[in-house]
């Protein structure tokens, strides 16, 4: 059992698919996710002229995820509510990583699909789905169609919270069920905020209590940074 201010295990797992530009399962505790980032030499309409690239994200959750078989989209004839929403967290995310200047008229797009849930799989997600984004924009200078890295700094997310009365870092699905105040912390390699999502699940937190919830963070942060920046360097 891990403790209140550690990380679960974290493996993150390069190519592995074939085809798409970047491509990383990440395996976080029991909680799997798939992300891949495929290159498209266009951009959105409200791009286009502009010199500038876009990279955005689509999230879901295959239907073996959960305990319970979750229904395909497809079927309902619109995608779930709660994906978009952290389909458009994560593109935030990994846009506050690039230069979309640099970048280029073309899009990247990061699919995060979760193979199996045990909380944090948005944090998953954008923490992989950084990995295959830096592995696609190395494929674009190796193709010598860029000539200088897009990327400035590595994005990371963390969760944090309150649970039984003790701040917490890294919450499971037990812990994030429960937990009386529930946080996510998507952060920078620098130490910088790019968003902080926060809930009092019953009773209202202290400033106090932020503040141990961000230390926490900043510690999980720069240990999956870390992590990054290591599996990476292995070539």
């Amino acid at each position: 059992m891990k403790a209140t201010n550690e990380l679960r295990p974290v493996l993150i797992r390069r190519r592995f698919t074939k085809h798409a530009a970047g491509s990383v399962l990440i395996q976080w505790g029991d909680t799997w996710v798939l992300c891949t980032a495929s290159i498209d030499e266009k951009v959105p309409s409200f791009l286009r002229g502009s010199g500038r690239g876009w990279v955005t994200a689509e999230y879901g959750m295959l239907p073996g995820s959960t305990a319970e078989r979750k229904e395909r989209d497809i079927k309902k004839l619109k995608q779930d509510g709660r994906s978009v929403e952290i389909g458009r967290l994560i593109g935030r995310a990994l846009r506050a990583s690039i230069d979309l200047e640099a970048l280029g008229e073309r899009t990247i797009t990061l699919d995060c699909d979760v193979l199996q849930a045990d909380g944090g799989t948005r944090c998953a997600s954008i923490t992989g789905g950084m990995v295959a984004l830096a592995d696609a924009v190395d494929k674009l200078l190796a193709e010598g169609v860029l000539t200088q890295s897009p990327i400035r700094r590595f994005v990371v997310a963390v969760s944090a919270g309150i649970c039984a009365g003790v701040p917490t870092l890294d919450l499971d699905y037990a812990h994030d069920s429960t937990a009386d105040v529930d946080m996510n912390f998507v952060m920078t390699d620098d130490g910088r905020f790019v968003e902080i999502q926060g809930t009092a699940e019953h009773n209202p937190f202290t400033e106090n209590e932020l503040d141990a919830l961000k230390t926490l963070a900043k510690q999980g942060a720069s240990e999956l940074v870390r992590i990054q920046k290591e599996v990476l360097a292995n070539g």
